[in-house]
């Protein structure tokens, strides 16, 4: 145990005695801290079976440039026990997978040293005390689970080459290419080894324990490459170390959170249309697993929302996800119903509605544009917070929800505004405006506070108005609306995107001579095709955008993804692809667009960047491009996050404050 791990309150009013710097860590509890300059960040909720105890992972918001928050383990017994930190042996390690052992007594979690791929598994009591490491492994664990009999099951990649997922960074590509696959498997914890239960030729997703006896599961899966080949995963059975097809759904379809009922009778999940692995969203089904061969039933066909999370909660199938701009909960048990509605975003997993229930409460992170996270808990519907760390925090934007009618759709989006206006940036009366598409294009801008040194935060504290639309192709409206761009990326969703900003200026004064737009991801591209279509935008800046679709499917890490949206592989249908690509209509081109990318990013490779940026040159359109080193799919180093940050908003305040 290292003595410097207790020398200072690293949760703010939870801290470490160095006469507790014994062999084994003794966590102390604290009274609630007292009001911070800083926020004090709260996630991955994780309720006990019987409802009497959470677990959560905290840390402060450094305000200082180039770090990151470093999170710890936190205790709480409920309803109102005061919080107890879990000190661990390694001071800088980064914790992750909670789990609650079924009787409620031990908490287990994945602790990982920076910058290594070996990993532990570590236990606890309830109380934080009696630690023990139940696994030390070469390799990456996640995804940790408690079975009906107490066995802990854990997805595992034995020797990773890197961390699992396609946003992170990519590994070098040398030698002879895909000649070995990283493959994640579930195996089972026992006597400080692992004892695989699924097959070696399969890359499993998630997972769920069924009832009954041995070691059984129900999760989803695909053969080869997992980066690439989560689109075409499908529902799996396994027993005995085997595998067996439960359901493959079709190419326009992808699978999520597979739950299986307390009874091990059925199974209920995500099916919809999803640009990402981990952004969830869809309809709700449900499989008979008693009957072979059986169909899933969908549980909410048709309704306008989109189903974000799945918990069984009060003996209760509950759904949770976005109704518009609302986090929504319904009960799904027969035809969907309300059950709960709140403004703002109540979540226990990150930027979608979700839950973590356990006997007869459930817990989330509740927070909004104008107030700080805060951890609630309740009966479903009737929340409390659990904690008051951020009430000191003041709001640092002003907030509406804006709607507008687009080709027969209804279209949502979120309007900030500075609370007080930096001098020199009204002009004539009326300001600057940055529009900021999201990711995805299955995804949503959520309503979240806006960290100390996030990019919305930096350009409304420069001055700018923030427009985040949620065009078609987003969740929050139905899967109609999530499949209404497919085949045609950068049409119809370019246009709702653009009357957002029409109705934006009919009630906020907008100079629409100093429009901004930005975006990352399918934002980037987003950004990137505008450019092409209208010279409204007076400046642009793309993050890890996309110019050529064609290029870009040999390119990428993904291209599983593509067809899906497209409805063809680029070398079957490349007229489709070229349509919706930037590089096709790159001469309309005269918003001056910085564009920025990291040098191993799997998902929209620097090429990508590489190729909009030389055509931006070569016809003496005003650009510049930074290639962040050793980043994936979005900027991990603050520093580098820091550096884009400041980047972006000196090219928006050159080209529209002048």
């Amino acid at each position: 145990m290292k003595s410097s791990f207790f020398r200072a309150a690293l949760l703010g009013g939870l801290s470490w005695s160095p006469a507790l710097a014994q062999a084994q860590p003794q966590p102390q509890a604290q009274p609630q801290p007292s009001p911070r300059a800083t926020m004090h960040d709260i996630k991955s909720p994780v309720i006990s079976p019987d409802g009497t105890h959470v677990a959560t992972l905290e840390g402060d918001e450094s305000a200082n440039p180039g770090e990151s928050t470093h999170f710890h383990v936190v205790l709480r017994t409920l309803p109102g026990g005061a919080p107890v930190a879990v000190g661990t042996d390694c001071a800088t390690c980064d914790p992750s997978g909670l789990a609650w052992s079924t009787d409620s007594k031990r908490l287990a979690f994945v602790l990982r040293a920076p910058k290594q791929q070996s990993r532990r598994i570590v236990s606890v009591d309830a109380n934080g005390i009696n630690q023990q490491t139940l696994l030390s492994f070469d390799g990456s664990l996640q995804d940790l689970r408690f079975g009906p009999d107490g066995t802990l099951a854990v997805l595992a990649i034995a020797g990773a080459h890197r961390d699992p997922g396609a946003l992170q960074a990519g590994a070098p590509q040398t030698g002879e290419i895909d000649a070995q696959e990283d493959e994640q498997r579930i195996a089972t914890v026992a006597d400080g080894r692992l004892t695989w239960q699924s097959p070696a030729d399969l890359y499993v997703y998630e997972y769920d324990w069924r009832a009954g006896q041995g070691a059984r599961f129900v999760g989803t899966a695909a053969t080869g490459n997992g980066d690439d080949h989560w689109w075409l995963a499908k529902l799996y059975g396994f027993a005995d170390g085997k595998a067996d097809v439960l359901y493959a759904p079709p190419v326009s379809q992808q699978l999520g959170l597979p739950r299986v009922a307390p009874d091990g009778r059925s199974v209920v999940f995500i099916g919809g249309l999803m640009s990402d692995f981990t952004f969830f969203g869809g309809d709700a089904f449900t499989l008979d697993l008693t009957k072979p061969h059986a169909a899933p039933h969908n549980l909410t066909p048709g309704m306008k929302a989109t189903v974000t999370g799945l918990s069984y909660c009060h003996g209760q199938l509950i759904g949770s996800g976005l109704a518009g701009a609302q986090s929504t909960f319904w009960t799904l048990d027969g035809a969907p119903k309300i059950v709960a509605q709140a403004d703002g975003l109540i979540s226990a997993t990150g930027g979608f509605p979700t839950l973590s229930c356990g006997g007869d409460r459930s817990v989330a992170v509740q927070q909004n544009f104008t107030r700080a996270p805060e951890l609630v808990a309740g009966t479903l519907g009737q929340w409390a917070p659990l904690t008051h760390d951020n009430d000191a925090m003041p709001a640092n934007a002003n907030a509406r929800s804006v709607t507008w009618r687009s080709d027969g759709f209804t279209v949502q989006g979120w309007l900030l505004t500075p609370l007080t206006r930096k001098d020199g940036t009204v002009k004539n009366g009326k300001v600057a405006m940055i529009t900021d598409v999201h990711g995805g294009p299955a995804a949503w801008a959520p309503p979240r506070y806006l960290k100390a040194r996030s990019q919305n935060k930096a350009l409304l504290d420069a001055g700018y108005d923030i427009f985040l639309p949620n065009p078609r192709g987003s969740y929050g409206q139905g899967e109609a609306f999530a499949r209404a761009n497919r085949r045609d990326f950068g049409h119809g969703d370019l246009r709702d995107v653009m009357r957002g900003i029409d109705a934006v200026e009919k009630i906020e004064p907008v100079d629409d001579g100093r429009l901004g737009l930005t975006g990352y991801s399918y934002g980037g591209y987003m950004t990137m095709w505008t450019v092409t279509q209208t010279n409204r935008f007076r400046a642009a800046v793309a993050g890890g955008g996309i110019a050529n679709w064609q290029s870009y499917y040999g390119q990428n890490g993904i291209d599983g993804w593509l067809p899906p949206f497209f409805g063809a592989s680029v070398y079957d249908d490349p007229a489709v692809y070229a349509k919706s690509s930037p590089i096709t209509f790159i001469k309309n081109v005269r918003t001056p667009t910085f564009i920025y990318v990291g040098a191993n990013d799997e998902e929209c490779p620097p090429p990508q960047s590489q190729e909009f940026y030389h055509a931006l040159k070569t016809l003496n359109v005003p650009t510049s491009l930074v290639i962040y080193p050793g980043e994936g799919h979005g900027m991990r180093d603050p520093k580098h996050w820091d550096d884009a940050t400041a980047r972006t908003i000196a090219w928006f305040d050159r080209y529209l404050h002048g």
